[in-house]
C-alpha cells in the first residue's frame, strides 16, 4: 500500500505523525496540520504481477470553526484471536490508539 499526496508521483513519506498500515491501507496523520490538506488516493500494487489499483480521491480538509470535541481514548483495531507464524519467519503486530 502506498498513498499518493495531490498528484501522481508525490507520495506520501512516513515520517513521526504520517503512518500507513501494510495490513489495512489505512493512512493515519496525527496532529494534522495546513500542508496536509489535499487529495489522497491509496495505490495498491501487485508485487508479482506489477500491477496497479488507484481508489478515487479522498479530499482532506481543516475545520475552521474550532469544534472538534473531545474523544476518550480507544484503541481501532480488531485484533484476530491467534496469530501463527513459521519459525524464523517476521512477524508485524500493528495497534492504534486514538483520543485526547
Amino acid at each position: 500500500y502506498s498513498w499518493v499526496f495531490n498528484e501522481f508521483p508525490s507520495f506520501v513519506a512516513e515520517d513521526s505523525r504520517r503512518f500507513i498500515s501494510q495490513e489495512t491501507g489505512n493512512l493515519y496523520i496525527s496532529k494534522v496540520q495546513t500542508s496536509d490538506v489535499g487529495s489522497y488516493i491509496c495505490l495498491v500494487k501487485n508485487t508479482v504481477t506489477n500491477a496497479r489499483v488507484l481508489s478515487p480521491p479522498t479530499p482532506l480538509t481543516l475545520r475552521n470553526d474550532g469544534v472538534m470535541g473531545e474523544y476518550e481514548p480507544k484503541i481501532e483495531v480488531h485484533f484476530p484471536y491467534t496469530v501463527t507464524a513459521a519459525r524464523g519467519t517476521t512477524v508485524r503486530m500493528e495497534c492504534f490508539a486514538l483520543g485526547k
